[in-house]
């Protein structure tokens, strides 16, 4: 290489780079809409930055060994704090570059310097490959960055509508407002156990919801991965669903609600769901969205209370003998007090349906027809429903998938 050749040919370039960078920044705005328009990248920012990365191209052209390193790595880490999609960077990257080049060749072709061209492109080519990677590395790490805030400060935000706890002055709205749940949507908190300490059981999940065109925010503690969703009514069984196909643990899921200040007891009712099915087993549950089943999960002692009070003396029974007459019974109350609907779940005769109700009722010394009775019955179910595993009769028909 003749590096006094090259030398001055790049001394030529040197003296024509204002006009030069003025020209690649012209160019840049008339190919790339992103900076013609200014809203992301000014004017003033987009020359700044080929002005400094034009002059690190043409100082490694003349030999300096050691030129400003900092530039690629700025203009990658700025452009990714400003949202520019890293495709347009580099194209106004290689636009630079072609012009450097061309200006280069056009020198030469007037002088005759071929070699001095020939050893210049060798050189161009390396140093804009090297140059074009470390701009690729900054934005990467810089974008890196910026997503682990991102999903950090969403994490914060879920876990104040989580938990109730203000942000300064700003309430539940506010916090809403900043994760972008829409303020006339319907709501569900999510709740499920980690696989782990602190790792997910629920893994991608925002992506998979984000895909049915639904936003949700999640908080992830040593114990619980918890989220809030937000959905129309008739996308609740698209939510169980998406949900169904990522758990690998316990789920809980609760009712819809209207509220953002209503989140924390959501979270409760979920995780009650969640805490009703059988540790062993993966899977998701809804709670009921009746507003009995709720109301009893706001006291859980008082419902178990309840219900030993009410079903004691069935409780008492042998296992198998215990759980039949419970599932009679759930069968009868889930099929509107029919008893030939409930046989029809149960598999069995109408009569073997009534049989079995009267032996609870005198069990239970309550009557199915007494209103005041029938309710102490149907809340004391509920309360059994959404009692932990250990202590919660079996109850096999339609209904389990409900706490």
């Amino acid at each position: 290489m003749t590096a006094g050749g090259v030398a001055g040919l790049v001394d030529w370039v040197r003296q024509r780079l204002p006009r030069l960078i003025d020209d690649i920044c012209a160019v840049a705005c008339e190919r790339i809409g992103l900076y013609r328009d200014e809203t992301i990248v000014p004017r003033t920012d987009l020359q700044r930055s080929i002005a400094v990365n034009v002059r690190f191209l043409v100082d490694a052209l003349s030999g300096v060994e050691d030129p400003d390193q900092g530039a690629p790595q700025e203009t990658g880490s700025r452009r990714a704090h400003q949202g520019a999609p890293l495709p347009e960077v580099l194209q106004v990257y290689r636009i630079a570059c072609a012009m450097l080049w061309d200006l280069l060749a056009a020198r030469a072709r007037a002088t005759g310097g071929t070699g001095e061209l020939i050893d210049a492109a060798s050189l161009l080519w390396q140093v804009t490959d090297e140059h074009a990677i470390r701009v690729t590395e900054a934005y990467r790490t810089a974008s890196a960055e910026i997503l682990v805030a991102q999903q950090q400060r969403r994490s914060a935000l879920a876990e104040a509508l989580l938990t109730g706890q203000r942000i300064s002055e700003a309430g539940p709205w506010e916090a809403g407002r900043l994760l972008g749940l829409p303020p006339d949507g319907k709501l569900a908190v999510v709740a499920a156990e980690t696989r782990g300490l602190a790792e997910e059981s629920l893994v991608g999940i925002e992506g998979r919801l984000g895909q049915l065109g639904l936003v949700s925010a999640w908080q992830l503690t040593p114990a619980l991965q918890a989220g809030v969703v937000s959905l129309r009514d008739e996308q609740y069984s698209a939510v169980l669903t998406a949900l169904d196909e990522a758990a690998s643990t316990r789920t809980g899921v609760s009712p819809t609600y209207t509220l953002l200040a209503d989140t924390p007891r959501a979270l409760h009712l979920a995780r009650t769901a969640m805490a009703s099915a059988p540790p062993e087993r993966a899977g998701v549950r809804a709670f009921d969205p009746s507003p009995l089943a709720a109301l009893v999960a706001d006291d859980p002692d008082e419902g178990r209370r309840l219900g030993d009070q009410v079903f004691g003396p069935v409780l008492d029974l042998p296992a198998d003998e215990r759980d039949v007459l419970l599932e009679t019974l759930e069968a009868y109350l889930s099929g509107g007090g029919s008893s030939e609907r409930a046989g029809q779940t149960l598999h069995c005769h109408s009569n073997t349906v009534r049989y079995r109700l009267r032996r609870i009722r005198e069990l239970t010394n309550r009557s199915l027809t007494d209103p005041r009775d029938l309710a102490e019955l149907v809340t004391a179910m509920q309360a059994l429903r959404i009692g932990p595993p250990e202590t919660r009769p079996v109850l096999s028909h339609s209904q389990r998938d409900r706490p």
